[in-house]
């Protein structure tokens, strides 16, 4: 997979998009959208899931756009037939963000798709503008992703991953008081591999920045919460950091700990170009715990947190940055790894293992 630094559009590479909606006002103002942008063509249009499977096989395009609901088959099982016949990256755009919508949107992508974001509204809404250059950027971006063929659970030999032989704990690590992870694009499935191998009674409290659209936070929260044994939530101002919680930071805030277990929001200005910021809450762990910390990264695009997870490591914490071969983007993680900020390079099911053996009980 091309990392991201590298992905350039040339007008002479241009990507082939197919369009799923079931209302062809939509079909049309996406087509609209896309086909303003000279590296993008849309190649053609589907009304259900069962004609977007039979589209994707004889038009091939590079990425598709899927609504989630829609007559015969919804966009959720169309994601789950095409990733498992012929594998391409898909888009999932959601209009209403009620919950059974969002937890579609998270299911889709658990079963392959590599982002979900909000429909655009249509010319002159107040939003538009932002959310049609997010959706563009979105799909230019993901016809550049690698995806691969995703079997059947049936088929699947469950296989307990195992601390691999190339992590090496550099020393016996502190006790460990808590754990910090950074995520971006294609991270709520990677987030539900981790947390879902994690045990109820996990000994310290989980901190997560996830960049996500706006709308779907508290959707796919709701959905974590029931995918894994951990309880999920976002917190609120001054709430106290409990073992077996994992907490997302909020819309629109910074999210950070005092040494007291004490979550602390902020309303400073973005940081990397983005509220929340993974620089902030690494910042933040570092100041309160040192190296009594593990920080991780994860698939992304950009830098947030790159220098903050070196500055951890350099402090004495364990940290982790997500591999090549499992990440959707490899921005994040990648860039983590090239300036020596990762103490450990493993792939999510790598990473749960590695926290269960390492985060252990202390008795106070």
């Amino acid at each position: 997979m091309k990392n991201q630094s590298s992905i350039i559009n040339h007008p002479s590479s241009i990507k082939k998009v197919l369009i799923v909606d079931d209302s062809p006002t939509v079909r049309e103002y996406l087509s609209y959208i896309i086909n303003r942008d000279v590296n993008l063509k849309v190649v053609g249009m589907a009304g259900d899931g069962e004609e977007a499977i039979k589209l994707v096989k004889m038009n091939d395009p590079d990425v598709v756009i899927m609504d989630i609901q829609m007559p015969k088959m919804d966009g959720y099982e169309a994601t789950r037939q095409i990733m498992q016949k012929h594998p391409v990256p898909i888009v999932i755009v959601s209009a209403g963000l009620n919950t059974k919508d969002v937890t579609n949107s998270f299911r889709a992508m658990q079963a392959g798709a590599v982002a979900a974001l909000k429909k655009p509204q249509g010319p002159g809404h107040l939003e538009s503008e932002g959310i049609t250059a997010k959706l563009v950027q979105t799909v230019k971006l993901m016809s550049e992703v690698k995806v691969v063929r995703r079997i059947p659970q049936y088929q699947k030999t469950e296989t307990s991953a195992r601390l691999p032989s190339k992590v090496e704990v550099r020393r016996l690590p502190a006790r460990i008081e808590i754990v910090a992870i950074g995520v971006s694009t294609g991270g709520p499935p990677v987030i539900r591999t981790i947390l879902s191998k994690l045990t109820k009674n996990f000994p310290v409290p989980i901190l997560i920045v996830q960049h996500i659209a706006a709308g779907f936070l508290q959707g796919m929260v709701e959905w974590l919460d029931k995918e894994t044994p951990l309880s999920v939530q976002i917190p609120k101002n001054g709430d106290r950091a409990r073992s077996g919680n994992v907490y997302f930071a909020p819309e629109g805030y910074h999210m950070g700990i005092t040494g007291g277990g004490e979550i602390v929001f902020s309303s400073a200005a973005p940081e990397n170009g983005v509220k929340p910021s993974v620089s902030y809450l690494f910042c933040s762990v570092t100041r309160a715990f040192g190296e009594k910390a593990v920080g991780v990264i994860l698939t992304g695009m950009g830098k947030d947190g790159v220098l903050e997870l070196k500055e951890m490591k350099d402090r004495g914490a364990i940290t982790v940055a997500q591999d090549k071969e499992s990440s959707i983007i490899h921005g994040m993680p990648g860039d983590a790894i090239k300036i020596g900020a990762a103490t450990h390079v493993l792939s999510p099911e790598e990473i749960a293992a590695f926290l269960g053996s390492t985060v252990k009980k202390h008795d106070h």
